[in-house]
Parts: structure tokens; C-alpha cells; sequence
């Protein structure tokens, strides 16, 4: 006897795949019928029972279906126009990935990488500033001349020894007198008819005028005494050496820049060394020299024994102004290069060794610092003029002797932002 009710039987209707089907197809997989979208019923097919909604009748596509209108496919499984699950889209759904935005990319790259050249300069500017030794007061100097065209900046090599240890001291043959005096001195014109760089022998004889002390601000009559140029400097530091300078010229000085022993050297080294085609052998046992003819490259001990050898020539220190004009020539070529502005592992060692013994007037910003070595670059490399103060022989108590006349037409030119016309030893 049937577990089930004569109404649930297999053979009941024609729903031959219902509950307790044992057709082989299972039941989720099978193809649903049409849904007949009316009431009525399919011909064969009892009348549902009082009481009963109308069923849905489903076909067993065996015949023609007379309720088939197209509207439903009655397919369980599937995706719209036929796909199966082995048949997935693109992508499964996604669709097919968009083309790289090559435009979009170069210009967040290109917005990157400004953003991080801005912070980088904008960094280096401050800890360049930072750095620099703003401690000389020109508004100290008293009676200064009227300024004229361009600017006109005094450059001084001294002897410092600060920021040297004894052993340095001894390796570079500085010794350890106390104070400072100046191996080399120059005027630099920057104007718009072509910049000049006139260097005065620390042997000079000038005058020293009246002044008022940097320190004690008391003030020293004039008395005609004529002494070295490099004695001003050793008397009242940079403000008497500006102030010397300007009244034995006429010309007036707008910007003061100096640099000791220490960053000199260090600078050398930083940049790995200067290349320079020595003429002619020469020695001399004071300054450490010793050096053979030819192509050679030298490091920042043997450069300073270069720049501050005088003795070993026959015009003293007027060859050795020559020997350090030819020497900026090729340190500021070797420095203002691709290789160093460009690598930071060079660039920061080289700022930060001349940074650091730079000392500066107190109105001296780094765009002036910037066009005061672009300048000296331009000239040293045949781009301006170079020339010594023009010396007229020996003044009675042995010093240089300026020339007088062509030391007014030269300051005259400058002072006009003219070509200078003068020479000079």
C-alpha cells in the first residue's frame, strides 16, 4: 500500500518529474514550461479541485503549446542571449579592462615631480641661509663714495684658522697666529656691459683714512700713514678694510664676502680635486709647494699651498694673483657642472664646506651670494675681464705703487657700467 496520497501519486497529471519523480533528471536542472498567463486549463488535464486557485499548466514539449507567446524561455540556468555558467562574459561582468590614461599619468608624474623639486629647493635654500655668517656691518664704515652702476662686491682669502685642528693646521702649513690677515683681495664689477675682477696685491701701499672701530666705535683720525693693504684688514677687520679701499679708489663697495683656510680646502676636496696645467715647476717652503710641469690634478692641501705661493716667483705677489685668478677659473668651471649641482652627495658636501667659514655683510642675500659666483665663474672662464690693480713701480717704502691715472679711468668705467678699456699687470 502507497505511502502517499492517491493525489500526490506518481502517475498524478502528467507531473511526472514532482516529488517522488523517479525520473533521472533531477529536479534542479530541469527545463521549467511555459506558464500559462490566463485561466483555463490544458486540454487532458482535471479541473483543479472547489476552492482552489487555477494552477499554472506547464507543457512537456512533446506538442504544440497553445498558450507559447514568446514572452518567457522559462530557462533556470543562464545568462541573457543563451550563455551558460561554462560560457561566462568578459571579465565575468566587468567587461574588458580600459586603456591606460597615458595623458593622465605623465601629467600627475610630471605634477610629482615639480612638487618634489620645489620642496627640495625650498629646503636647501633655507639651510643654505641658515648657514651663512652675516657678521660684517658696512653701515659702520663712515665718509663712503656715491654708488654708481652694476654692484660691486669685495672678495677676501683669509688666513683664518678657524675651524682647524692643530693637525690640520700643520698639514697645511697655516701656523697659529692669533687674529687674521688676507692672502688675496678682490673687486668684483657686476654690471650689464660685462663684469670685471680686478685683484689688489695684499702688498699695496694705501693710506688709512679716518675711521670709526668696528668694536669700540671710537673714532681714529687719519694721519696719512701708508702701510700694506692687508694691514687694514689685520688693523680693524673687514669694515677698515672696505673703508681703505674705498677711499684710496673712489669706488664704492656694496657687498662683502670672505672665506677662510678651512672651507677653502674643503671645497676642493668636496668636488674630488682641481684639474690645472702648471707651466713650470716651482717649490717654495713656505707654503708647502712643490710642484712639476704639467696636466695635474690637485687636492684642497695642495691648493692652498697654490693660491698662497709667492716666494718661489720673481714678482712676488703679483704672479700669485695671477696663480689665484687662474685658479678660480678652473675650481668654479669644476664646481658650476652637471656632476655636482645635480648630485646631492656632492652638491651638499661642497655648500656646506664653503657655507661654513663664509662670512658675509649683513645685507648680503643668496640671490646676491648666487650672482656673485656666477659672475666669478663667467669671468674666470674668459666670459668678462680679469686684471690686477695697474701698479706704477714701487712706492718709496717699498710697497706696490698704484698707478694713479689708470686707476681713475678704471674706476670712472665702473662706476659708469662701462667697458673697462684699462690693463693691468
Amino acid at each position: 500500500m502507497s505511502d502517499w496520497s492517491q493525489g500526490w501519486s506518481g502517475d498524478n497529471g502528467g507531473d511526472r518529474h514532482g516529488r517522488g519523480s523517479a525520473s533521472a533528471q533531477p529536479e534542479g536542472a530541469r527545463v521549467m514550461r511555459q506558464v500559462q498567463r490566463g485561466p483555463g486549463s490544458v486540454p487532458g488535464q482535471s479541473a483543479p479541485p472547489h476552492g482552489v486557485p487555477p494552477q499554472p499548466a506547464y507543457t512537456d514539449g512533446y506538442g504544440e503549446d497553445p498558450y507559447n507567446n514568446g514572452y518567457n524561455t522559462g530557462q533556470v540556468y543562464g545568462t541573457p542571449g543563451g550563455g551558460g555558467p561554462q560560457d561566462p562574459p568578459d571579465g565575468y561582468g566587468r567587461g574588458p579592462r580600459p586603456a591606460p590614461n597615458w595623458r593622465r599619468r605623465i601629467k600627475w608624474t610630471a605634477i610629482t615631480v615639480v612638487t618634489v623639486l620645489v620642496v627640495v629647493s625650498v629646503g636647501t635654500y633655507f639651510w643654505a641661509d641658515s648657514k651663512l655668517k652675516r657678521e660684517v656691518d658696512l653701515s659702520k664704515v663712515i665718509e663712503r663714495p656715491d654708488g654708481g652702476e652694476g654692484t660691486n662686491y669685495l672678495i677676501v682669502g683669509s688666513d683664518s684658522r678657524e675651524g682647524l685642528s692643530d693637525e690640520e693646521k700643520k698639514k697645511l702649513r697655516t701656523g697659529s697666529a692669533e687674529g687674521k690677515r688676507t692672502d688675496s683681495m678682490m673687486i668684483l664689477h657686476v654690471g650689464g656691459n660685462g663684469n670685471t675682477m680686478i685683484s689688489l696685491p695684499r702688498d699695496s701701499n694705501v693710506t688709512i683714512p679716518t675711521f670709526v672701530g668696528s668694536e669700540s666705535g671710537k673714532t681714529f683720525q687719519g694721519t696719512g700713514r701708508q702701510v700694506k693693504l692687508n694691514a687694514a684688514y689685520a688693523e680693524d677687520g673687514p669694515e677698515l678694510l672696505v673703508r681703505t679701499v674705498e677711499s684710496n679708489t673712489g669706488l664704492r663697495i656694496d657687498h662683502y664676502a670672505e672665506i677662510g683656510f678651512a672651507g677653502f680646502a674643503k671645497i676642493v676636496d668636496a668636488v674630488g680635486g682641481v684639474e690645472l696645467d702648471i707651466p713650470k715647476a716651482f717649490k717654495d717652503t713656505k707654503s708647502g709647494a712643490d710642484f712639476q710641469a704639467g696636466k695635474q690634478t690637485l687636492n684642497g692641501e695642495e691648493s692652498l699651498a697654490f693660491v698662497r705661493t709667492r716666494y718661489a716667483f720673481a714678482r712676488s705677489d703679483l704672479d700669485r694673483t695671477k696663480n689665484q685668478q687662474k685658479f678660480l677659473a678652473a675650481l668654479a668651471s669644476q664646481t658650476a657642472t652637471p656632476s655636482t649641482v645635480l648630485n646631492p652627495f656632492k652638491l651638499y658636501p661642497t655648500m656646506g664646506a664653503g657655507l661654513d667659514t663664509l662670512t658675509v655683510d649683513k645685507d648680503m642675500s643668496l640671490w646676491d651670494l648666487g650672482s656673485m659666483f656666477w659672475a666669478m665663474k663667467g669671468i674666470t672662464g674668459g666670459d668678462g675681464k680679469s686684471m690686477n690693480m695697474p701698479i706704477s713701480g714701487n712706492a718709496a717704502n717699498g710697497n706696490l705703487q698704484w698707478d694713479t691715472a689708470k686707476v681713475k679711468t678704471l674706476v670712472d668705467q665702473l662706476k659708469n657700467d662701462e667697458k673697462v678699456t684699462v690693463s693691468g699687470d
